[in-house]
């Protein structure tokens, strides 16, 4: 979820992912292992990637051990951000941790993200004070919410461009870092589809803004939308949405960037788009129902069976290539980063 200000006093925050050896790597405190269970009070420590910095900021870890363990799911989950294009997409960004006790039936590691724009940007994570590490490096939140930081504010009219690219990259990165099978991200990208289906008809997408029964339309149309553009970035030019998001965010982009969904759309394509976004936003800002997934799962190589299951044909090579390029595990296209 992204925001202009922040409105909730507290929020329960949510984070995830990247369980692989990657480039971003949180240096353990120099306190001797004596000290480890001595209270961490706010524990910051600063991730760089090439010119690029990432403030994580543990703000009540009952020891510093568990601080320790949060600064390195953290850096993990900053490494599969990492594989998009190799840097951060802002100079400088802040991500905050917060422990917070287990509500109700809620057992969710990350009970609730969201991404704050004001006075420079922060994600913001909640995080289940007895969430473990196999937990945390299985959810997706704080992926998603670390994806937000590819893209400016867009208002209301652009939540479903923000959302979706937030919940198509969580399912892609997590993936290409190594924390999910490439099939199993394809399987939950699509059951994401699903979701936002079944939610049936609704307000054309520049519209749909807030609309009370509409998340899952929002997020998961709006996740249709860019892989449909990564698809046919990918078959016709020779390009792909990392490359694009990687040219946007170093001549155009940063903390206080604030476009319409058009603007947006606009930069996108004079970043190397070549009107693929601008031919694909004319159609899909005015759906009122939810987009097939046939052109694109046709380049793929993916079929759906009467059960609602995933089929992936290796008959096709250039649907097997298209697949890997998009999905398939790689380290970060960067030298390793550094923790300070």
């Amino acid at each position: 979820m992204t925001v202009r200000a922040l409105s909730l006093p507290t929020l329960l925050v949510c984070a995830a992912l990247a369980a692989s050896a990657g480039p971003a790597r949180a240096q353990p405190p120099s306190a001797a292992d004596e000290n480890a269970g001595v209270p961490a009070s706010s524990d910051e420590r600063v991730i760089r990637a090439g010119d690029t910095r990432l403030h994580v900021i543990v703000e009540n870890a009952p020891s510093r051990l568990r601080a320790d363990e949060l600064q390195r799911w953290l850096a993990e989950c900053a490494s599969a951000a990492l594989t998009a294009f190799g840097r951060f997409p802002l100079h400088d960004a802040q991500v905050r941790i917060r422990l917070v006790p287990r509500r109700g039936r809620d057992s969710s590691p990350v009970p609730w993200g969201q991404t704050v724009r004001e006075d420079g940007v922060s994600v913001l994570l909640y995080v289940r004070e007895d969430a473990g590490m196999a937990e945390l490096r299985g959810d997706w939140t704080a992926v998603h919410e670390l994806s937000h930081l590819f893209h400016p504010y867009l208002g209301d009219d652009g939540r479903w461009l923000a959302e979706g690219l937030a919940s198509y990259y969580q399912n892609v990165l997590r993936a290409r870092a190594g924390l999910l099978d490439a099939d199993e991200a394809w399987r939950r990208l699509d059951g994401g589809f699903q979701r936002g289906r079944r939610v049936g008809p609704g307000a054309r997408m520049d519209q749909v803004g807030w609309s009370r029964g509409s998340t899952m339309r929002i997020y998961w149309a709006g996740a249709a939308f860019w892989l449909d553009a990564d698809v046919q970035l990918r078959r016709e030019h020779g390009t792909d949405l990392d490359r694009v998001l990687g040219r946007y965010s170093q001549c155009c982009l940063d903390s206080g960037s604030r476009l319409e969904p058009q603007e947006f759309i606009a930069a996108l394509d004079r970043a190397g788009g070549r009107g693929v976004f601008a031919r694909l936003y004319r159609r899909y800002a005015a759906m009122t129902e939810f987009p097939s997934q046939d052109a694109p799962y046709r380049a793929l190589g993916i079929s759906e069976s009467d059960k609602d299951t995933l089929r992936f044909s290796d008959d096709d090579a250039d649907a097997v290539r298209l697949r890997r390029a998009i999905m398939g595990a790689r380290p970060a296209d960067t030298a390793p980063a550094k923790s300070e």
